[in-house]
């Protein structure tokens, strides 16, 4: 049996098609879910391993990005049991499933309160992604560490990698210093921006391409099962999609490919054993 994943759509997604791309060639079975057909009851969590919020501009970003959509999955009722769907996906992650939030599935994460997610406690709203310092969209790719101590789950094995990023909000912020400093002391950062030369976590511009503190570019919660991440994986699934792809030899090992192969690994391991 392969995992399922769900690759959530509608509403302004606009990267579902890549994203279930890049799980089917790490041996997923993908299907792409309009967020529509959850809330009818038409699909339901509970038969998928992963669940995806990939890339886009949910409801257009009005509010915030993903604010609205937040909103919107915090009190829908599934119609055909009058169950919420945010206990829906509580349920997906006290079972031990995997959740991956990319660019704006990482903003929606954070507007739900699923990311930090400290001491396995969800819904309180405790970090968030705002706009990039250069007041721009940024489209670019960027470098990055790996933290080898994180317990995430999507990163096991890998050190440093090269992404695209293209979002206006990617600015990520803390509550107050207690939030950061937990995030620090319990390994829940994932990857940070780096200066391409020295190695280390950046704020320089375009290093750091919109300002993050302590140039965060990813984070889980507690448990590692719960990844967001700006920068697009999915965006990185062929050799050819890297930019100087006909100067440079790039391998199979860097591409974005790891991320989703870590998880169906994963849940192989773990949920399918």
């Amino acid at each position: 049996m392969k995992p399922r994943a769900l690759v959530l759509f509608g509403y302004g997604i606009n990267c579902e098609l890549e994203t279930a791309h890049t799980l089917a060639l790490v041996g997923a079975e993908p299907e792409i879910v309009h967020l529509s057909e959850l809330i009818y009851g038409e699909k339901s969590l509970r038969d998928y391993h992963l669940l995806c919020f990939p890339g886009g501009f949910l409801d257009g970003d009005h509010l915030g990005a993903a604010q609205a959509a937040a909103h919107r999955l915090r009190h829908a009722r599934i119609r055909t049991s009058g169950e919420r769907l945010m206990d829906h996906i509580l349920e997906f992650i006290q079972a031990g499933k995997l959740i991956i939030g990319i660019c704006n599935g990482f903003q929606l994460l954070v507007k739900l309160g699923l990311l930090p997610g400290f001491d396995g406690h969800y819904g309180e709203r405790l970090v968030s992604l705002t706009y990039n310092d250069s007041g721009r969209f940024e489209d670019r790719w960027v470098w990055l560490k790996v933290n080898q101590e994180s317990p995430c789950v999507f990163t096991r094995g890998l050190k440093k990698l090269y992404f695209p990023v293209r979002h206006g909000e990617g600015k990520f912020m803390v509550q107050n210093e207690e939030v950061l400093n937990k995030l620090v002391a319990r390994q829940q950062i994932v990857l940070q921006y780096i200066h391409p030369r020295t190695g280390k976590p950046t704020e320089e511009y375009p290093y750091n391409p919109n300002g993050s503190v302590m140039a965060i570019a990813g984070i889980c919660d507690a448990t590692g099962r719960i990844f967001g991440l700006m920068p697009h994986p999915e965006a990185f699934n062929h050799t050819t999609n890297h930019p100087r792809w006909t100067r440079e030899e790039v391998s199979e090992d860097e591409l974005g490919l790891v991320i989703f192969r870590n998880a169906v690994e994963y849940i192989q391991e773990t949920l399918l054993s």
